[in-house]
């Protein structure tokens, strides 16, 4: 519907287009994604520029009008995160955050789990150094399959039922499967099936720690489930 609206949102993606404008990817809070136009925000006396940087927390005004893009006809910002872009672990894995939200979430619809969960990510990257790990990353990608509708079986064997002996995960199947129904899966240790149950239960500031083994096979897990489920291949969290 053409008119004006206001919302909160990240920016995750800025693209130039043309001789002054940026195209921009956005996840908002009550309108899910927007793509928009910032027309003028490349020139050095724009009012728009610096408040519409990848990874920045704003208030926006928007008019639709019969385009694919909206436009930007004001930005407040709420939150820049200056720190984690002095920093390369974290910047780096707020680009990978963004990213996976960019190529989950491509919907209108609002989704307010993962949108908090996205900017809980960011305000704990600016803030923590710490929170730029590999478990930390993982434990993001597995709440945000949760918010998006894709996460993974893990409290029973997808196939029987059975509650024990869980040795195994099957991609296709969408969870873990006991020692009888492995076919089709791979390994899956005891430390990285409490990684992902701990990581879905603790709030991200509190994420598991757990072995290298263990995440590189949870990370498989996660990256495996979007592929057969969600048609999305997103790159492995690198240590």
């Amino acid at each position: 519907m053409a008119g004006t609206f206001k919302t909160e949102a990240v920016v995750l993606r800025s693209i130039r287009y043309g001789e002054a404008d940026r195209v921009l990817h956005l996840y908002s809070a009550d309108h899910g994604r927007v793509g928009a136009v910032a027309k003028g925000a490349r020139r050095m006396r724009s009012r728009l520029g610096g408040r519409l940087e990848p990874m920045a927390r704003v208030n926006l005004v928007l008019h639709r009008g019969r385009g694919e893009l909206c436009t930007v006809t004001a930005a407040d910002t709420i939150h820049a995160h200056p720190a984690l872009r002095e920093r390369r672990a974290s910047l780096e894995r707020a680009v990978q955050a963004c990213e996976a939200v960019l190529r989950l979430l491509d919907s209108a619809e609002p989704n307010p789990a993962a949108y908090n969960l996205l900017c809980n990510q960011l305000g704990l990257l600016d803030s923590h150094a710490r929170a730029a790990g590999r478990a930390q990353a993982l434990a993001f990608r597995a709440k945000l399959l949760l918010a998006a509708g894709f996460s993974p079986e893990l409290a029973s064997c997808v196939s029987c039922g059975e509650r024990e002996e869980l040795t195994g995960f099957s991609p296709a199947a969408g969870g873990v499967v006991c020692g009888s129904c492995e076919a089709g899966s791979f390994p899956l240790g005891a430390e990285a099936h409490e990684f992902l149950v701990r990581a879905l239960a603790n709030p991200l500031s509190k994420a598991p720690e757990a072995p290298d083994r263990a995440l590189s096979q949870a990370d498989r897990a996660l990256a495996e489930t979007l592929e057969h489920h969600a048609h999305v291949r997103l790159p492995r969290v690198a240590a």
